[in-house]
């Protein structure tokens, strides 16, 4: 036996209206458990053994979800805010349970996981699992000769914080400003733009590019998202 919820949540996750909807779909002999029509919407179902349908069209439980969304600037990663939008403004989806995998700043672009599974979302964030994450950046400022070796080797930042040791490549110049892609392997609290601060340089920029194996889709416009397809989740879940 699965676990066990409430019909109407059920449905509600399934995009089928909100509980207010739903019991008045219920009251109208709209829906049915096992084939049996049920009024009341408060009971428990197992999503697993149970046949759920909506005038007679049957409704699968999907457990598990998973987005990649292009974040664009000026949303705030996060399920709610009262000053700004979110990126689960964005997702446009009747679930209540996702939420987004790490944080991406305010000022930031590129790649966001969203889904509700906690387990893989610890799995991608612990520390412990050193998940690469790769950002592209446009950085102001002389970056010094030795940039690259030095975050090899491992910064301290200039509030004392010692980061693990990244990679940086320099794609070329616009302008006065210098191309480059850091790999890191944690999530500080602005950590990339505080990297570059150690090094007397300023971050304008910033787009993630990818996850872990989780690369962002090119074709997938700023400020839009996507279902995962099935190999991506599958490479999530392995790595």
């Amino acid at each position: 036996m699965g676990k066990e919820i409430r019909l109407d949540k059920f449905l509600a996750d399934m995009g089928r209206g909100t509980r207010s909807q739903i019991r008045e779909m219920a009251k109208k002999g709209r829906i049915s458990i096992n084939g049996q029509p049920v009024k009341k919407t408060d009971l428990k179902v197992d999503p697993e053994r149970d046949a759920v349908a909506v005038d007679g069209q049957p409704v699968a439980y999907v457990t598990h979800e998973y987005y990649m969304l292009h974040k664009p600037a000026g949303v705030v990663t996060a399920t709610e805010d009262n000053l700004h939008r979110t990126v689960m403004d964005l997702l446009k989806t009747a679930r209540k349970d996702l939420f987004p995998v790490g944080r991406l700043d305010i000022d930031t672009e590129g790649l966001l996981l969203i889904t509700n599974d906690g387990e893989l979302a610890h799995q991608l964030l612990s520390p412990k699992k050193h998940v690469d994450k790769v950002y592209f950046a446009r950085v102001a400022g002389a970056l010094p000769e030795d940039a690259a070796q030095r975050m090899a080797e491992g910064m301290t930042l200039r509030d004392g914080t010692p980061v693990l040791p990244a990679e940086l490549a320099i794609d070329g110049t616009d302008g006065d400003e210098t191309l480059v892609r850091l790999t890191i392997r944690e999530g500080k609290f602005h950590q990339v733009k505080r990297m570059f601060e150690a090094l007397g340089c300023r971050v304008t920029y910033l787009k993630r590019l990818s996850m872990g194996p989780l690369a962002l889709d090119p074709e997938l416009p700023c400020g839009a998202a996507r279902p995962l397809t099935e190999q991506e989740i599958q490479a999530v879940k392995e790595r």
